[in-house]
């Protein structure tokens, strides 16, 4: 299947947040912004009303951006996915504002030469942070476009050392019933905790996956899996794991969470397939947060020729 790749457009068609500090922000004539400031018309989550105001310039976008825009701050900070927080998409901003996501330790174990325990800042230290604006594509059917701030996952990886034994990597999210409510329960659980997560190390490798750290410059929310959350985006949603406290190599294959509570409808890969239906909905197409109506979902989310060419042989049907 041929996937068209993004048409390059200036960044200021992308991002709905006024006033986004990063190498895309919305740089405007000293003059406008003195004067949108006093005139008070400037307020967070909205676009200004300047009127005749000169046309923002922009920076060109990275090579791994999609060039769609970008839903809203408020978006992606009030309708999430985890299930440690609760089961409804406004549970995780409403019950994370106690969570603490510093100081953070990640325990690196298995099959690698830098095995140990790393604090936040010493596991990503000396990797350039960077922006990307990918798409995300949940198993329900529903969609964003998010503007993330991370490392890349491949440096990390390097970093760490894995042994020529490693074909995998394991992820684990923290276990903290003090933290997370949903832990606390021990009846009509949600999922077994601790939520687990993996990845072959050619997809860890692959330049578009990333340990985000932030969106739209700034740091990661709890409610979006601060302080360290896996972001690959041609697979769906449920790979992003959260608030990660450990990195294991492994020669075997681990199971991840949700294929491990119904592997009848969730795979080890989880790669975007629109032929591939869950079991109780289409995956043909998907709703867009903040859109009427839906638009067809793409192979891979829109990657394929970044990402196709590691499944090569593969039963895409069956590897979902």
């Amino acid at each position: 299947m041929l996937i068209q790749r993004a048409s390059d457009i200036a960044s200021s068609e992308i991002t709905p947040e006024d006033l986004y500090h990063s190498r895309r922000e919305f740089i405007k004539t000293a003059s406008a912004l003195l004067g949108i400031a006093a005139a008070g018309t400037i307020a967070p989550g909205c676009t200004p009303n300047v009127g005749a105001s000169p046309e923002p310039q922009a920076k060109k976008l990275g090579p791994y951006d999609t060039a769609e825009k970008a839903n809203s701050f408020d978006d992606i900070t009030h309708y999430n996915n985890y299930y440690e927080f609760g089961v409804d998409k406004s549970d995780p901003e409403k019950n994370s504002k106690k969570f603490q996501p510093k100081p953070w330790t990640v325990k690196v174990e298995g099959m690698c030469n830098k095995p140990g325990s790393y604090s936040f800042d010493d596991l990503i230290k000396g990797i350039t942070v960077e922006d990307r604006i990918y798409r995300m594509r949940c198993v329900e059917a529903w969609s964003m476009v998010i503007p993330w701030q991370g490392v890349p996952l491949a440096d990390v990886m390097k970093k760490l050392e894995p042994t020529s034994s490693a074909k995998y990597v394991e992820f684990k999210t923290l276990l903290d019933p003090n933290q997370y409510p949903e832990q606390r329960r021990s009846l009509f659980k949600v999922l077994d905790w601790p939520y687990f997560e993996g990845l072959r190390l050619d997809e860890a490798t692959n330049p578009l996956a990333l340990f985000a750290t932030g969106l739209y410059g700034k740091p990661l929310p709890n409610q979006n899996g601060a302080p360290l959350r896996l972001i690959t985006p041609w697979k769906y949603g449920f790979k992003g794991i959260k608030a990660i406290v450990n990195i294991r190599f492994t020669d075997k294959q681990p199971l991840n969470t949700w294929q491990q509570q119904a592997p009848n409808e969730y795979g080890f890969y989880a790669n975007v397939n629109p032929k591939v239906d869950h079991p109780r909905w289409s995956q043909a197409q998907e709703r867009r947060i903040g859109e009427f109506f839906k638009r067809p979902t793409l192979p891979f989310n829109g990657y394929s020729e970044q990402v196709a060419r590691m499944y090569e042989g593969m039963d895409l049907r069956k590897n979902f």
